[in-house]
């Protein structure tokens, strides 16, 4: 029996994916539950796996290729079976989007037409393309779409975004009568179309283009969003971990028994967690309407992976205790960097927060995850000489940050929320 790899669901208002990588090749041997090929969205890149055992008999889909969910990416059977030949499979490899009419004139225009200037473009377009196209104001009469009958892909619109930022290349001045010069000058190269999906290697004095990926891409859309929305504030203090670095010393063997490494990062989360309760104006987001407040708290927690940063999310963090939170915080951090997240696990964070430290750092101004009120950064977690009662001790300390959003919190009530996680981080039992 012939068993279709579809492309699947990949959360709530996802309606396609791009195929980043096949981990399979046609005539490949695969068992039930195989990893086979990496899923990207435009917050998370997971990996698809074998419904059943069998043989890749054919990939429909390239890599790179951007399908609507439910479209048929691979057959998986025996060898020898035969393949619908009904048209399903042409059908399934798509180079387009989902579509989504954008409302038209009484009289259809066909997709591949060209329209008269200053008039709406009536093809179809997907819900991706639509957003990208108001977010960048594009005018999508200017772009030739490569897809099915003419229509614009996703490809198409960041391929003329990307055109349209670069600088225009100046007429070369022209005279009646030109001199020859002094010394010939040394042949200049042709500047090098650059496409998406492809490294292009320029001139030493140029350097070279990465492409940017949906992650990158993404991750750069939603900081400078966060930027432009929110006024940013931060505020450091620096905790004593002392007392939790003993209890840490002294459970973390049991903890261990129990299927947990027990880190710092559940004591922050847990104190983190402990101070929203009580000041839960920092459990909010801005509104026209007012500050909403947010009955439960979904703690996001800064990953970094390969190709960039996602920060999956521990729901209802305030119904785990310690053992809970370090599970948790094993779980998504080890499946963040296996690409093993669902779209599901990055949504519906209240707040986040951020352990750069891990990579030295001490101080950090880290960036708001909209539509949040606030993200707690946490510096490198360190031996250090303090005066304590006119003595000089040797205490674990760090810098502690939280940047917040000035139109929910004042500098005082901001204050507030950070010194309550430093009396329970100072004072854990």
């Amino acid at each position: 029996m012939i068993t279709k790899v579809m492309m699947p669901e990949m959360g709530e208002g996802v309606v396609e994916g791009t195929v980043a990588r096949w981990l399979v090749g046609e005539g490949d041997f695969v068992k039930q539950y195989d990893p086979i090929l990496e899923i990207e969205t435009d917050k998370v890149t997971t990996e698809a796996t074998a419904e059943e055992s069998g043989t890749v008999l054919q990939i429909c889909v390239a890599e790179g290729t951007i399908a609507p969910v439910g479209t048929v990416l691979a057959y998986i059977g025996e060898p020898g079976d035969a393949l619908p030949e009904n048209g399903e499979v042409k059908a399934a490899v798509p180079t387009l989007e989902p579509e989504q009419t954008i409302p038209a004139p009484a009289t259809a225009v066909s997709p591949a037409a060209p329209t008269p200037p200053n008039q709406p473009y009536t093809g179809r377009i997907s819900p991706v393309v639509s957003r990208i196209a108001a977010e960048h104001k594009v005018d999508l009469n200017q772009i030739e779409g490569t897809g099915l009958d003419g229509r614009i892909t996703k490809k198409d619109i960041l391929a003329y975004i990307e055109q349209r930022s670069q600088p225009p290349t100046p007429e070369p001045a022209i005279t009646s009568e030109p001199e020859p010069p002094l010394s010939s000058p040394p042949a200049m190269s042709p500047s090098p179309t650059v496409s998406p999906g492809h490294r292009v290697t320029l001139s030493p004095a140029s350097g070279e283009i990465l492409p940017l990926t949906n992650m990158r891409r993404s991750i750069a859309e939603h900081m400078v969003r966060s930027k432009q929305t929110s006024p940013h504030v931060t505020t450091i203090f620096e905790f004593d971990f002392t007392n939790v670095d003993k209890h840490r010393r002294a459970h973390k063997e049991q903890f261990a028994r129990d299927g947990a490494n027990l880190t710092f990062t559940a004591y922050i989360i847990a104190a983190t967690v402990a101070a929203l309760k009580k000041h839960p104006l920092v459990n909010s987001t801005w509104t026209d309407n007012g500050i909403e407040l947010k009955p439960e708290i979904n703690m996001g927690m800064a990953t970094a992976v390969d190709d960039g940063l996602i920060v999956p999310v521990i729901k209802n963090a305030d119904s785990l205790n310690l053992l809970g939170l370090a599970r948790s915080i094993n779980d998504l951090a080890q499946r963040a960097r296996s690409k093993q997240l669902k779209p599901a696990d990055v949504q519906g964070g209240t707040f986040s927060i951020t352990n750069h430290g891990t990579s030295g750092s001490l101080f950090a101004t880290p960036i708001i995850n909209q539509p949040q009120c606030g993200i707690l950064g946490v510096g490198m977690i360190e031996k250090r000489v303090k005066v304590i009662d006119d003595a000089i001790a040797i205490r674990t300390m760090a810098y502690v940050g939280l940047t917040f959003d000035h139109r929910i919190l004042d500098g005082a009530s901001a204050d507030n929320f950070v010194a309550t996680i430093k009396e329970d981080i100072e004072n854990w039992r």
